[in-house]
């Protein structure tokens, strides 16, 4: 098919397996999502309170196929009208990656089409250029990406050159990323799983000054362990997990924290409206303070960065991308400074493989397929 007639018409199948979420998306060149279907697998995850990777392995291999069978009919799309077939390669879950890739590979192979690799942090960035592109509404470049889930807290600037598109980082967490931090303090708190959704939802009924959390600050031994080369913008949330935890021990919470536990393990389903009588205005004020602490860190690093680097525009992507507050401040401070900031839709903020289709396209276009050796990459890297 000629790049030309790819680029409007051609029918990309994306599948990510990273971690817990089996995906498949059919995306056309023009941006349109004709299919974006998800397994979650969050219900069994959430008995342990975070996901075990021996138990998404077995999940991926049983759902692979069901799924990928299913985005084909919603697209109404066969397998011959596919242009190329994308996949995640890293990083992520060393078995949950091999499982969509193994299975990407073999229908490449049967079908004979161009296999594309796709960096799931990348995919992450084009959930939101996805999105401008479906509203005709492009960002100006050069653009500061935040990537922000529970396995990430990355800033990438980003820029296109010669059709495809390129990456610096220029910010990193130097341990927990902000999604695990809201996952275990969650979790520490008798809360659900995964921890955002729960800490967001619970958070509005708090006061966010009630507990001086205070600014993050990057421990200096961070900054002796990195090369010259390594990005100057860092992030750090295990000393926030840790002033939650000491809180708790040193305030009467832990009778009310067990209690909660025990209500909502025998609640189907639970949700945080469940939560809310079962939690106290200490509590209440708790997570509010500390979703105010980690917002305002990655709100601070985020604008001084995109001053930096002379950034255009702003994108945030990536689970915590869905964060209510997070969305009103990052929106409000854009407009304070006159930059365009875009989120994804929320159905695309989580793990998803309508972006990971969506990233290979400009890769396919550029001929960028990959080697049949193709292997996964869980600790893969993205930019320079």
């Amino acid at each position: 098919m000629a790049a030309a007639a790819a680029s409007t018409n051609g029918w990309i199948l994306g599948i990510e397996s990273s971690c817990d979420e089996t995906a498949a998306a059919i995306v056309r060149g023009d941006g349109t999502v004709l299919a974006n279907v998800i397994a979650s697998q969050i219900a069994l995850h959430g008995q342990y309170g975070g996901v075990v990777p021996e138990l998404a392995s077995r999940e991926h291999l049983r759902n692979i196929g069901p799924v990928v069978d299913a985005a084909m009919r919603e697209a109404g799309c066969r397998f011959a009208d596919l242009a190329a077939i994308a996949v995640t390669e890293g990083p992520g879950l060393a078995g949950a990656l091999l499982v969509g890739l193994m299975y990407a590979k073999g229908l490449s192979f049967s079908l004979g089409k161009p296999l594309i690799a796709v960096n799931h942090l990348e995919g992450h960035i084009h959930a939101v250029l996805l999105e401008c592109q479906r509203l005709a509404s492009p960002l100006p470049e050069p653009i500061l990406a935040l990537v922000v889930s529970g396995g990430h807290t990355h800033l990438y600037m980003a820029h296109t050159e010669q059709g495809s598109w390129r990456y610096r980082n220029v910010g990193r967490t130097v341990d927990d990323a902000a999604g695990e931090a809201f996952d275990k303090v969650a979790k520490l708190l008798g809360l659900g799983y995964p921890g955002g959704p729960w800490i967001d939802a619970l958070a509005v009924h708090g006061d966010p000054a009630a507990v001086p959390f205070g600014p993050i600050q990057v421990k200096p031994k961070a900054h002796r362990r990195a090369d010259p080369e390594t990005p100057q913008f860092l992030f750090s949330f295990s000393g926030l997990k840790t002033a939650v935890l000491r809180y708790v021990q040193t305030h009467p919470l832990q009778p009310g924290i067990e209690a909660r536990r025990a209500a909502l393990a025998g609640v189907p389903h639970a949700t945080p409206g469940d939560a809310l009588p079962l939690c106290d205005a200490e509590t209440l004020n708790l997570i509010a303070s500390f979703q105010r602490a980690v917002v305002d860190d990655l709100l601070r690093k985020t604008f001084a960065a995109a001053e930096a680097f002379a950034a255009r525009s702003i994108l945030v992507s990536g689970g915590v991308a869905a964060n209510a507050e997070l969305r009103r401040r990052f929106t409000h401070t854009a407009a304070e400074r006159r930059l365009p900031v875009a989120f994804p839709g929320r159905g695309l903020s989580t793990d998803n493989a309508a972006m990971i289709a969506a990233a290979a396209w400009p890769r396919l276009l550029a001929g960028e397929t990959a080697a049949p050796d193709l292997t996964a990459e869980p600790s893969l890297a993205l930019g320079r």
